[in-house]
This record gives structure tokens, sequence and C-alpha cells, in this order.
């Protein structure tokens, strides 16, 4: 792994319930140098109250915790910070906590065995703005998308549909099929800051908390034919 510093490392707010494991996770993140830890928690309560302190980059955040719980926290912090892009990394396989987290507005849902290497890429892509899960979780997230797609009207939201203009529908559209913000960027010419005030716009006007949500209307709409989520 390439411990180079890049142009501003990615500040991280690390929360955790079990302090030998949240001790860990600063251990290694801290020795690579696109990392800062800005701070720790114990709770989500917590956690909401250091993002607006500290204003990280990325959340990485256990799903289980006393006084709020992990779901709870992002439901908090997308009301208050708009877009910060959260990651439940848990023990927790059970569909009910994954689909809670990402109709939080969770930008991300691993598990806890995974490798550094994966978890570092992983906290890398979600600041490039990629929605990022375990690869069972997905399989199971895009069987639930499927589904919903298929239970939909024919035509959902049109009213929802209209308000885009046709530049946030391309927008929409790349979202659904994967694409990072970066990569989205580059395929419209147009600029990241750009594709995220646009992303901002579509979850706004659509009344959606997260990505993922986003990709699943794209599916739902009729827009793509099937949710694109990179695992």
């Amino acid at each position: 792994m390439d411990k180079s510093m890049p142009h501003s490392p990615i500040r991280l707010l690390i929360v955790d319930d079990h302090n030998l494991f949240r001790q860990g996770l600063i251990r290694i993140l801290g020795d690579y140098a696109q990392f800062q830890i800005v701070g720790q928690a114990a709770n989500g309560q917590d956690a909401v109250a250091l993002a607006g302190q500290l204003q990280p980059d990325v959340v990485l955040m256990d799903v289980n915790m006393p006084v709020l719980s992990g779901p709870e926290a992002v439901r908090q912090m997308q009301a208050r910070f708009p877009g910060l892009p959260v990651v439940m990394l848990t023990v927790s396989e059970r569909d009910e906590d994954l689909f809670d987290a990402i109709r939080a507005g969770a930008q991300g849902y691993l598990l806890k065995n995974v490798g550094a290497t994966e978890l570092i890429d992983a906290l890398q892509r979600v600041h490039e703005g990629e929605a990022i899960l375990a690869p069972s979780m997905a399989r199971r997230l895009l069987a639930e998308f499927r589904t919903l797609a298929e239970t939909a009207p024919k035509e959902p939201a049109p009213i929802q549909l209209e308000a885009l203009s046709e530049r946030e529908l391309e927008v929409l559209r790349l979202v659904a099929q994967g694409l990072s913000n970066k990569a989205i960027a580059d395929s419209l010419n147009l600029s990241e800051h750009t594709v995220k005030t646009h992303l901002a716009n579509i979850l706004e006007k659509l009344h959606l908390r997260s990505r993922a949500h986003a990709a699943a209307y794209a599916v739902q709409a009729g827009l793509v034919r099937e949710v694109q989520i990179k695992d």
C-alpha cells in the first residue's frame, strides 16, 4: 500500500463503543498519510456532536451502540450536515440493520472482517463519492432494490422526475450505473464540485437521503435497467 501523502489528507471521525477495537482502527488508519484522525467517539450521540465541531470528511461508525445507534446518528448527521459520507463498520449481517443504515443515509456498509487494505480503499472511494458495500450485503441490497422496482407503479413519481433538469437526469443515470463523482465529472466534462451540487439538488428534489436511494429511484423510474453498486 502506498503511504505517500495526498494533496490533502482525508479527515476521519472514528465511532465505536468497543474501546480496544476503536483504538486499533486509529492505530491502523493513522499509519497512513492519506488519513488524518480528527476525533473519536464511543456512541452515536457524541458522534453527532463531534461531527459538527470537527467537520470530518468521512465518518466510520459502528451500527449497534449505546445512547444513540449508528443509523439514528446517521439520520441526525444527514439532517444537520447534508452529504457527510458515513461508512458503517459492523459485525451485523442483519438485513434490517443494512436497510436501516442505507435509508438513514449511510454511503457504505462494511463488515468488521474486512482487511485493512480493503478498508483503506473503501474510505478513499467513499470520499470520492462512491457508495461502498460488503459484497454479501451488496447482493442483499440489490435484491431489495429489484423487488422495489418490480412492485413499483409503472410510472413512478412523474412530477418529481419532471422537477429534474436534463443535466440532473444525466447525473442520476450515471450515479445508478455506479460511477464515482470524478468519473461522472469526466464523462460530462464537469468539475467534481458541480457534480456534487447536482447530486445534492437531486436528493433534495426527489426527497431522498443518500446516493444509494438515488440509484434505487433511477431503477424504479425506469432511467436505467439495473442499479450498480461497487463492492
